[in-house]
């Protein structure tokens, strides 16, 4: 007995609770809902029994601050997730390519020379979990997780083991106010709410947005993510796709660094281990598919920013670390369970929601 005809209306159309459903689970709106809702729970919540600075105009800053130290190297992610690969190294690269950055400014190599050299770190580190993924054909998730502890070693060796810390005089005004500066600062609106560090991560958005849904070469990669045999057969030129996609998640790596080190000023080769978790989580509950084929930079926006709102509604309310992981792990099962439901509406729900309609 087929039960998926009970989610249908008698015109063969879907009963008008199931297109809801389908409606707020959609890859593109569902996390920007998902936002809005646990946006506004934290905020009644501090209301009732915070002190009621959640949803100060200060705290808006913060929080977007917070999002786009995520956002950008998750863009790098989304991209890679796309294509049907997976990156445990984006962490510790993230730690190098701030490691670089730090040593080179100590050296007073010149900021230009430090970018520079910082920018081409997260691309060599990105080319070469690609190469290696294409030269083994061993799967993504093994051949990151050894470059994860390489780019460790390599930092360390870099750092003697130890914390740089370049004098102030050695770095620039603008990376400084990469996490600190406002629009406002630097001439371009008269109020405080807006940050300099999300709008620059809103241009890397529009940036990834055109590559993937304006160009042939998006069209390959999701192509790549969803089937790479047929890619093949269609003449896509799959190992090209993907090594470029990891040189690509590399850039955004080396970006994501600035940030990192322009809000503490200083860097560890350790410091990076674990932002990766943080980075796939954004592309998860923004609605990626880590089979491929599936991800949206709005999604990964609003997954990062989800993340940052449950951070600062859990420290309004006095809610520790632990309560912080616990919920943003319910929310990446939350996300892939109503993508799931999404596309395969289980038994039980097929035969709830008709139900439900008719009363």
């Amino acid at each position: 007995m087929d039960h998926s005809t009970g989610s249908r209306s008698s015109s063969g159309e879907p009963s008008p609770l199931v297109a809801v459903v389908r409606a707020l689970t959609r890859p593109d709106l569902g996390p920007l809902v998902a936002l809005l809702i646990v946006t506004a729970v934290f905020a009644i919540a501090d209301q009732l029994w915070g002190r009621g600075f959640f949803a100060t105009q200060y705290n808006l800053r913060l929080v977007l601050q917070t999002a786009a130290i995520v956002a950008v190297p998750a863009l790098g992610m989304t991209v890679i997730i796309i294509a049907g690969g997976i990156d445990l190294s984006a962490g510790t690269a993230t730690s190098l390519c701030a490691v670089v950055l730090a040593y080179g400014l100590e050296q007073r190599l010149g900021w230009p020379m430090a970018v520079g050299c910082t920018v081409l770190t997260g691309v060599l580190c990105g080319l070469l979990n690609g190469a290696l993924i294409i030269a083994t054909r061993i799967v993504p998730f093994v051949v990151t997780l050894g470059t994860m502890t390489m780019f460790v070693g390599f930092g360390s060796l870099l750092t003697k083991e130890l914390s740089l810390t370049p004098r102030k005089e050695t770095y620039p005004t603008w990376l400084h106010d990469l996490s600190f500066a406002n629009l406002s600062d630097l001439g371009f609106l008269p109020v405080e709410l807006i940050p300099l560090s999300p709008v620059v991560a809103g241009l890397a958005a529009i940036f990834m947005a055109v590559l993937l849904h304006s160009t042939v070469f998006g069209r390959w990669i999701f192509a790549v993510g969803s089937n790479e045999r047929t890619a093949r057969l269609a003449g896509i030129p799959v190992d090209w796709v993907k090594l470029v996609v990891y040189g690509l998640g590399g850039a955004y790596i080396a970006l994501g660094s600035l940030y990192m080190f322009s809000k503490t000023k200083e860097a560890s080769a350790n410091s990076g281990i674990g932002l990766e978790l943080q980075f796939i989580a954004a592309v998860v509950i923004g609605g990626g598919s880590l089979s491929g084929g599936r991800g949206s930079v709005i999604g990964t926006l609003a997954g990062a920013t989800l993340a940052a709102v449950i951070e600062s509604g859990c420290i309004q309310l006095g809610l520790g670390t632990p309560t912080q992981r616990i919920i943003i792990g319910v929310a990446i099962i939350s996300a892939v369970a109503l993508d799931k439901m999404r596309a395969e509406p289980p038994e039980w729900l097929s035969r709830i929601l008709p139900r439900m309609s008719s009363e």
